[in-house]
Formats: C-alpha cells, structure tokens, sequence
C-alpha cells in the first residue's frame, strides 16, 4: 500500500526573502499577467524556475529549461535555499475563505515523499486522464533541473481524522513559517523531524490507497521520469531517489476541503436556437424559467435561481442555464431537473451507477449531446466548449455575447471523487476545482542519488 518517508527538503531562507515575493500558484494556475507580477516580485521568485520565460533567440544549449537548472543551482550556491538538517515531513496548513462565502476553512495536510507506483499497482488512483503537451513541458523541466519544486496533491482515506488530530496536536504547539497569497489564502508551514511522529504517521498511512485530487500530470511526469532513469540505471534499487515524488497528503473526510464547480461556456453552435435546444432535452428535463426586464429585476432573479439551483437541485438534480439579455431564451435564468422517470442506466448504460451519478456527465451526455449535437469527441478536441471557474464571469461571458449559452453547475462532492477512482473510472474533463491551490515553492525535493538513505533526504 502506500508507502512515505521524510526527506531533507530545500526551503527559501526566510531572514534572505520573504515568502510573499517568491512563493508560486502552481504552474498551470499561471496566467502571463501573474508571471509577470512574480518576475517584478524578487528577483528570487519562483517563477524563474516554475514557469521561466522563453526567449526567440532560445537553444538546445541556452533555453526556459537550462536556465531554471542554473538558477535552482545558483540559488543553491548562494544560500537562498538551503536544505534542512533533518529528514522531515511538512505540516502544512491553509487558511481561507471560499470564495462567495464568509466561513473561514482551515486544510490541514503533511508534506512527503511517496512513493511512485504504476496505476495498475491500485495503490495510487487517477480520477481524470491526461493531455500530452503539458507533461512533455514539466518532463523536460524534470531532466534538467533534477528537483519538484510543485505539489501533488493526494487524498487518503481516514474516517476517524486521528492522523489530522496529530498535526492539529503539533501545530498548536509549534510556531510557522506563514504567508499570505494573492487570494487571501494564508499558508503555514511546519517542520517535523521527531521520529517517533514520523514512524506513527508511516504505520498510518500503510493501508491506505491514494487518490490523486490535482496534480495528474505531475504525477505522470514523474512516473515517466522513474521509468526513464530505470532504463539508464542497471544497478537502480527500490530506494533510488526517482522512484519517489514529493506529495501533500489530506484526508478526504477533512472538514477543510473544498471542491469548486467549474461551469461551461458553449459558443460556435451555427444556427444557435434557444428553443430547440429546450425541445430537444425535454425528454429528460423538466424545466423553470427566472425572468427578468432589467439589471435590477435581474439581481432578484438571480438570488432566486441560486437559491434554487444550489438547495433544490440536492433532491433532484439539476443544471443552470444562461443564454444572457439577447435572443430567444434570454432575459431569464433557466433550471433544469432530471426528471425523475428518466432511467441513466439506461440512457448511459456505459457508465457507471457512480459516474452516471456526476452532474457534469448529466451536461455533457445527456444535455449538451442530445440539445446540441456536442460530442465527446468535440469537447476532448476543445470545440464548442470552453471553462470558467466563477459563476458571475461565466453569466457576465453570454451577457457580452461570447457564449451562446452558460452551463452552471454545483461542486462535485469528494465522496464521489474517491469513488469514481478508487473503482477505476475517471471524471470528465474539468469536473473538479479543488480550492485553494497548493503553492509552489514551500518545500522542494532535489531528486539525487540512490539508495534508501538519500531516498528518504539523508545527507550526500
């Protein structure tokens, strides 16, 4: 089952810089605007490793790759990362408030290595497939630099929280390192090298499987990572420092977890038809209309739909529709709820009883197929659809008039995510947005030698 160790982690030394200016979002939560800022921040940040810049004039020789190794390298060299004396695991908690909410969350997890295991071992679950360009990036990335500066972000299975009681324990008693990041999230960080909690969190977690909650492609990275070096190393052992990866680990019945929906935009329908398409699912859809004549009748509207839409839908399920102030269908915000005579088992008879359970399968197989001819293959190949994680944006997208239509959804819940994977199956494309993000940056594992020793952060 899973196996983890302590390593001797590079952190930034806190008296040389402050972790606001050199800390990351991870790679893919990057836009070039944020890359910008971090480049501005210190001239330390990140970034210039995460997420370099690359130039027109870039070679085999001089490129985003080899210059992040020689900054790493560099950064090394002058002391503004420095390695831990101690093999440690890291506890790591962030504090926030979800977005739209007042509740203030507290996630609390622990930094390791893992071990790197085949997916066919069942010791460690995807719950989505992956693309090929961003894992040729952060293999390349990989090679040079030898080091993962990123999380992954993993979920094990602990109904009785005792593992989270232990770092709660710890915390209380130990003071952080703590930032604080451009959304408001703070994140604190603790080191613990006592071996006696270290040997009691190892015998915890032996039982467990894990579920990859984000980092997919990092994961694949470094599973092709371990595979490649395996083949130039004849001599490898199960300890060589590339068969583990550097991971967070939370439980997935932590009351700090939050997923976030991610709605849909559809755009690039020729012959768009509001009405059509309300024909075309009403075979399996009831529906009801929240209309509005004006911006200020339409907060009104909005509250209602909402209110509706996030309490209602958990009895019988359903999805938001948006087409904005514009054409048939517009001025009014539509709920759609399965009917409940509609037989998924069989209208999806090659899914799953748990996958034909995700409200994102019910948009994309029955709604966006059936009202508009939008194919699994069109949204793998990006056609028709594209992605907003925050309601008002996707409503304020088809008020402009760039989506013909806005798809909202309610969250996934982690009870379906751990049972979608654990069996298996994966989720659609986009299904979950566990927030807030993992920074880059807080601990980093320089992956060198081999043996069991350096494996688990001893000393070269």
């Amino acid at each position: 089952m899973a196996e983890i160790h302590p390593f001797r982690a590079y952190r930034y030394d806190t008296q040389r810089v402050a972790l606001n200016d050199v800390l990351t979002q991870p790679y893919d939560k990057i836009t070039p605007a944020m890359q910008e800022q971090y480049y501005a921040a210190s001239p330390y940040n990140l970034i210039a490793i995460e997420k370099g810049k690359a130039n027109a004039s870039d070679t085999p020789k001089n490129n985003v790759y080899t210059r992040a190794a020689a900054k790493f390298e560099e950064w090394i060299g002058e002391e503004i990362l420095v390695q831990d004396a101690a093999p440690s695991i890291y506890l790591y908690a962030q504090e926030y408030v979800v977005p739209r909410g007042e509740a203030q969350r507290t996630r609390i997890g622990f930094i390791v290595l893992g071990r790197i295991e085949d997916y066919d071992a069942q010791v460690v679950f995807r719950h989505e497939h992956t693309h090929t360009a961003p894992k040729a990036d952060r293999m390349e990335l990989l090679r040079h630099m030898k080091a993962q500066t990123g999380q992954l972000f993993m979920l094990y299975d602990d109904a009785s929280r005792k593992i989270e009681g232990w770092l709660e324990e710890i915390a209380r008693k130990n003071q952080p390192t703590e930032m604080r990041d451009e959304y408001h999230v703070t994140h604190r960080l603790w080191p613990v090298a006592d071996a006696e909690v270290i040997r009691k969190i190892e015998a915890a977690l032996a039982d467990q499987k894990l579920v990859i909650a984000d980092g997919h492609h990092r994961y694949e990275t470094a599973l092709n990572f371990r595979n490649e070096n395996r083949e130039k190393d004849a001599t490898h052992g199960r300890d060589a420092a590339y068969e583990f990866a550097m991971m967070t680990l939370i439980n997935s019945h932590s009351k700090g977890l939050t997923i976030l929906p991610t709605h849909r935009l559809v755009s690039g329908i020729r012959g768009f038809d509001f009405e059509r398409f309300r024909k075309n699912v009403s075979e399996y859809f009831d529906w009801y209309s929240y209309p509005f004549r004006d911006l200020e009748e339409r907060l009104g509207a909005l509250d209602e739909f909402r209110r509706d839409f996030e309490g209602a839908t958990h009895k019988r399920r359903g999805i938001g529709i948006y087409s904005g102030f514009l054409g048939a269908g517009a001025n009014a915000f539509y709920l759609f709820l399965l009917k409940r005579d509609v037989d998924l088992g069989q209208v999806l008879p090659d899914l799953s009883e748990a996958q034909r359970g995700l409200d994102v399968v019910l948009l994309h197989r029955v709604m966006l197929e059936n009202g508009l001819g939008i194919t699994a293959e069109a949204v793998e190949s990006e056609k028709f659809i594209s992605y907003e994680r925050e309601i008002e944006k996707a409503i304020a997208a088809a008020d402009r008039g760039e989506a013909q239509m806005a798809c909202l959804l309610n969250p996934v819940r982690v009870e379906q995510v751990m049972e979608i994977a654990l069996s298996g199956g994966v989720l659609p494309q986009k299904s979950t947005d566990f927030y807030p993000k993992l920074l880059s940056g807080e601990t980093i594992y320089r992956i060198e030698g081999t043996g069991r020793s350096r494996a688990k952060g001893d000393s070269n």
